[in-house]
């Protein structure tokens, strides 16, 4: 038993070597991208996590299969369609989702629908890693800027500071804060929501109606850490005035803190929804009494 277990790991990383060897342009391309922008600095974690996933679950595979290798390679067909096409176009994002197209009709062909379950979500997880479409970018971009500017605009006025939103651009006295396309919140928003999924994944164990609101709250989260980012340099332009070195300074410090105070609010989220469901299971199985 023993001896298989092994066999089947070492097949499975032998695998992974050649899908990595015939990818190996996908994951240049990917690479450059995660070390040179920093909306995409979290993508090269998502295959260290997902490695872990497949090695945390690895017991729990299936023993009993039955392949579909038809089904199998008409989806790996489609892979290599994708790929022509993104060869084509030069689409980076197809080429990448073509990866996960071409894991699904390898699981497919080795371990038939019960292989696909099993590793449904590390192969879905996958997604997180691969930039967004720059047409999509654009159009989220925008939104989010808006949303940024008008919503700091209003927590400034709640803290009587006389603030004014002209356009994307804030106005506080002689101060003018401008919301630049760095600061839509976008790569906050991409990176916790990565987080946040992970996270669900870890929460098997969990309900999933719990582990749905998980998902679902990373994007407010996401955002309030973003506008309190905002106001929070606005105060301070307004506290200490226009010193470059100052403001520089407390624009930086206040990006590395988006993160921890994000995962601070998904920490407290996770504590209430566990006492709430803890709560909610008691009462239901609680008997009555006579």
């Amino acid at each position: 038993m023993t001896q298989s277990v092994d066999s089947g790991k070492w097949k499975l990383l032998a695998l992974v070597g050649v899908l990595f060897w015939a990818y190996l342009p996908t994951f240049r391309e990917l690479f450059h991208k995660w070390m040179n922008d920093s909306q995409y600095s979290h993508g090269i974690l998502v295959p260290l996590f997902v490695g872990y996933l497949v090695w945390r679950n690895w017991e729990r595979r299936p023993t009993t299969v039955h392949r579909l290798p038809l089904l199998g390679y008409a989806v790996l067909l489609l892979a290599l369609v994708f790929r022509a096409i993104a060869a084509g176009l030069y689409f980076t994002w197809l080429d990448g989702f073509s990866l996960l197209v071409t894991l699904v009709g390898i699981t497919l062909v080795l371990g038939g629908v019960q292989g696909v379950r099993w590793l449904a979500g590390p192969i879905a997880f996958l997604i997180f890693m691969i930039p967004l479409p720059y047409r999509l970018e654009i159009m989220l971009g925008y939104p989010l800027q808006r949303i940024a500017t008008i919503s700091s605009t209003f927590l400034l006025q709640t803290l009587m500071q006389p603030a004014l939103a002209e356009g994307n651009t804030i106005l506080i006295n002689e101060v003018r804060l401008g919301v630049v396309e760095a600061c839509s919140g976008l790569r906050m928003l991409m990176s916790f929501f990565t987080f946040a999924v992970g996270a669900t994944l870890l929460m098997s164990d969990r309900p999933k109606l719990e582990r749905i609101l998980v998902v679902l709250s990373a994007i407010p989260i996401a955002l309030l850490t973003n506008i309190l980012r905002i106001t929070c340099t606005g105060l301070v332009h307004v506290w200490t005035g226009s010193d470059p070195q100052i403001i520089g300074f407390i624009h930086d410090f206040n990006g590395w803190l988006m993160m921890p105070v994000a995962l601070g609010f998904l920490a407290l989220e996770l504590w209430i929804l566990r006492n709430l469901f803890i709560t909610q299971h008691s009462l239901m199985t609680r008997r009555p009494v006579r």
